[in-house]
């Protein structure tokens, strides 16, 4: 009885032995005539036996499953890219570096990693964020010298606004000592008319077959400081006020004249309560570059959203010395004097009826109206200089809306020909 069941067992592995040959053959044949639905079926019918089989039959199994899964991705299906990548990876675990795929399937690998990245290209294209940063994640996994496929993940994540895995490659950046600076190599794709990142040999390449052309070398300066700072400001928005704080120094260590991590530090020191280290970084941001008039209106706006009026009210008129024309920064000093001044209404509305109310009242009243036509000469000085802006005549119509000035409000509403 036990001879018989040797033999049985014998028999059921000789079949499975001839099935897992069959439907290999099956799905070669099928990848050939270009019938790549055929082939998945072929090896899926044989996916459950393929752990008890040779080392010869599941290199043969892994490698037509990796050549399967690659061109599903030529054809659109996103999810095959890394089917096929693990397929490959199994390949060569079994055979070694010079078994008998081993050299085609690190052709494909490579190949695999070009459609990665030309595919994450074209996913940015659409702003579709997400995809693109997985692809050249996994780009960099392919390829883990090409440490620039990981950089630009972590920028992809950030255009997406996935702060969190951008904060993970970026630390992973960081721990691998990315600096980013070399030569980048690129080519214009004939058939696209695209430019094209690539490795100099493949770059060379690819001119000599005339596929491409208008080869350029760019030379690309040090991302440490700029991986330093974006680690800062995810850290930030992420409420990690610590570590947030350890990557600012890092960061302005490694790029003290960048003057716009100064006031990203100085929101954070003020959100965090020190407002005299805020004060003191933002006096140090406007000493940086006191001719910059974007710099000095920035400041202004971040004195302005924490109620530092005055402070507001003086960077904005810094920023008009060096730039009269700055509209925006017209409009926001303007705003200031219109906010105060709507600040005091509800002292206003407070009041009763006595004799001090009403004298109060008025004083108030004065107060206010004052501060509007403060607001509205500085809008009527701008609007000498941009006599047909939309948003400086609708500031002003509302000014003098709410100041009863019937006069200067219809001859601003003509203007704007309401």
């Amino acid at each position: 009885m036990k001879t018989k069941l040797l033999i049985l067992a014998a028999i059921c592995f000789t079949l499975a032995g001839y099935s897992q040959k069959t439907e290999l053959k099956a799905a070669d044949k099928a990848l050939k005539s270009g019938d790549t639905a055929s082939a998945k079926a072929s090896l899926d019918g044989i996916q459950g036996m393929i752990s008890g089989a040779d080392e010869k039959t599941q290199a043969e199994y892994f490698f037509l499953r990796g050549k399967t899964y690659a061109d599903l991705a030529n054809k659109g299906d996103n999810d095959a890219f890394n089917e096929a990548v693990d397929s490959f990876k199994k390949v060569l675990s079994i055979e070694g570096d010079k078994g008998k795929h081993a050299a085609e399937t690190k052709q494909r690998m490579a190949a695999i990693t070009a459609d990665l990245v030309n595919s994450a290209v074209a996913d940015n294209g659409k702003k579709e964020f997400k995809s693109a940063a997985d692809k050249l994640y996994l780009s960099y996994k392919l390829s883990p010298k090409d440490t620039i496929y990981l950089y630009y993940a972590a920028s992809s994540a950030v255009n997406g606004g996935l702060y969190e895995e951008a904060l993970s490659y970026y630390e992973e950046l960081r721990d691998i000592n990315y600096d980013g600076s070399g030569v980048v190599y690129k080519a214009t794709n004939l058939a696209t008319g695209e430019q094209e990142m690539m490795d100099k040999t493949q770059r060379d390449l690819m001119i000599k077959s005339g596929a491409y052309k208008d080869p350029v070398d760019e030379k690309s300066p040090s991302k440490k400081a700029e991986i330093v700072k974006n680690m800062a400001l995810i850290y930030s928005q992420l409420g990690q006020d610590d570590k947030a704080l350890a990557a600012f120094a890092d960061a302005r260590a490694s790029d003290p004249n960048d003057v716009n991590l100064v006031l990203n530090e100085a929101n954070l020191q003020y959100k965090l309560g020190d407002k005299d280290k805020f004060k003191t970084l933002m006096a140090e941001a406007a000493a940086m570059a006191p001719d910059n008039a974007d710099l000095q209106y920035n400041i202004g706006v971040i004195n302005m959203e924490q109620g530092n009026i005055e402070e507001a009210r003086t960077a904005y008129r810094k920023a008009l010395e060096v730039d009269p024309g700055y509209v925006n920064a017209q409009l926001n000093l303007s705003t200031t004097y219109v906010d105060e001044g709507n600040g005091l209404i509800d002292e206003m509305n407070s009041l009763g009826n006595s004799k001090a109310d009403i004298a109060r009242y008025e004083e108030i009243k004065k107060h206010k109206d004052d501060l509007f036509r403060e607001a509205a000469l500085i809008l009527e000085d701008a609007l000498k200089l941009k006599p047909e802006n939309q948003s400086i005549l609708t500031q002003l119509k509302n000014i003098y809306g709410a100041l009863g000035d019937t006069e200067n409000f219809m001859r601003i509403k003509k203007l704007l020909g309401e």
